[in-house]
């Protein structure tokens, strides 16, 4: 019995792992994706505060929507998508926060 939870145990600890590495994977592409697009439309900003801000207020699927954009390149769905999750209270408190930074 105690072995049988051992092994529940490490096939749950296993799969976190996988879900937690899925996700900063997901979090790294989208996080690409958002920095280019504000270094593209936004010349002379910092972008990397201002893309930690969008990226903090998505949530799993916009996450997971904008990363795609990795692979597809980032179309009018991927911009509109970042300019909605950028003009969210939370992220707009965050960049308002980080003003400081946000000047190259």
């Amino acid at each position: 019995m105690k072995a049988l939870a051992i092994l529940a145990l490490a096939a749950l600890t296993a799969c976190t792992t996988a879900n937690d590495m899925a996700d900063d994977l997901a979090r790294g592409r989208a996080k690409a994706v958002v920095n280019t697009y504000v270094t593209t439309n936004y010349p002379g900003l910092n972008a990397a505060p201002i893309t930690d801000c969008i990226i903090d207020a998505a949530n799993a699927r916009e996450i997971l929507q904008i990363a795609s954009g990795a692979v597809t390149g980032v179309d009018a769905s991927v911009a509109e998508q970042i300019g909605q999750i950028a003009r969210r209270p939370e992220s707009l408190q965050c960049i308002a926060q980080n003003g400081l930074t946000l000047l190259g």
